[in-house]
């Protein structure tokens, strides 16, 4: 898959909750056909469709072929996949998230980004997405965090040599004296498995550096465009002065903290540069610096148990992939939706 297409794709895991249809009344039916079944449960190839075209369209326009597009369906057909077995685990073990919890985590979400939570609600429905729709994904990773916290998390365990190993790999090799500093990166490739030539990577980093020189904050702008750390805002973190490489060495020398370079043509891509804040660089000991790594070593380690556990239920549950053609999809009529409470759940889907 290419760099311009996983800037796409990385997000998807998020996106997934909001992949719900528009609702039928009680006496309608509604016909459609089966991506996938999952045990009790199916995979419709609406909700394929959906979450394919709120991307597609972007990704085409920075180089997608149909090739790409066939392998981001298919990505988002194991996504939705995963969804309905973390949605049988959560009613199997009874982690629902409540009415209360949503709107507390709303509340929480919209105090982070400075705003009311009917200014954020504004603003998700500015977006195009319904306040229903986003409120089903926010529950949809409460859930998913119970899931972790309850399944994979409660059995994940960081021993000190492991801690003293990382920190040897990390720091071993610390300078003793000079300058750190914390940046931002924006990256568009050209040429090669990006099929964009250089006028229109570059083109869209010129654009990228108008609005963000016009108040846009580069975070927000990377997220949107950048192949380098999309997820978080192109953020590289603090890095030794030393170590920069030498095209980015002179460029960060010359910025003060807020400000965002030219655009930097390079054999690889076009870049942006922002420099957030300079210090000097002191030796970290290990006791400074555990419980960074302890963390970091704790969140390696539960996504490797959570793809073991992902691995398990799908070990447990029949699971058949159909033609994402709609024309060629077996087709499947939903009855009217069940009463509040109803429990379909069916076979085993034991925790691991």
């Amino acid at each position: 898959m290419t760099q311009a297409i996983r800037c796409w794709v990385v997000p998807l895991t998020l996106a997934l909750a909001v992949g719900a249809l528009a609702s039928a009344r009680a006496d309608e039916q509604l016909v459609d056909g089966i991506a996938a079944q999952v045990g009790p449960d199916v995979v419709l190839v609406s909700e394929v469709n959906e979450l394919t075209s709120s991307v597609e369209t972007r990704a085409r326009a920075v180089g997608a072929n149909d090739e790409d597009v066939a392998k981001m369906r298919a990505e988002i057909l194991e996504r939705l996949i995963e969804r309905r077995l973390l949605e049988q685990m959560v009613k199997r073990a009874e982690l629902q998230a409540t009415d209360a919890e949503v709107d507390s985590t709303i509340k929480v979400i919209a105090k982070e980004n400075g705003l009311t939570p009917d200014q954020l609600r504004q603003s998700v429905e500015a977006g195009g997405l319904s306040y229903d729709a986003y409120r089903e994904k926010i529950r949809s990773e409460i859930q998913r965090t119970k899931v972790l916290n309850v399944m994979v998390r409660s059995r994940v365990k960081v021993d000190e040599h492991e801690v003293r190993k990382a920190y040897d790999e990390r720091y071993a090799k610390q300078p003793d004296g000079g300058e750190e500093v914390h940046l931002r990166h924006i990256l568009v490739t050209f040429g090669g498995e990006s099929h964009r030539d250089e006028a229109s990577a570059c083109g869209q980093v010129h654009d990228a550096l108008s609005r963000i020189r016009a108040g846009d904050p580069f975070e927000q702008v990377a997220h949107h465009l950048s192949e380098l750390n999309p997820e978080h805002g192109g953020d590289v973190g603090w890095v030794q002065v030393s170590s920069l490489a030498g095209w980015m060495s002179g460029v960060v020398h010359k910025l003060e903290p807020g400000q965002t370079s030219d655009v930097i043509r390079m054999p690889f891509g076009c870049n942006l540069l922002q420099l957030v804040e300079r210090r000097e660089f002191k030796k970290k000991s290990y006791e400074e610096v555990k419980p960074e790594l302890t963390a970091m070593l704790f969140e390696q380690k539960t996504e490797e148990e959570y793809v073991k556990f992902v691995n398990r239920l799908r070990s447990q549950t029949y699971i058949e992939k159909k033609d994402l053609t709609p024309a060629s999809a077996p087709k499947v009529t939903l009855p009217p939706p069940p009463a509040s409470g109803s429990d379909f759940s069916e076979g085993s889907l034991d925790a691991p």
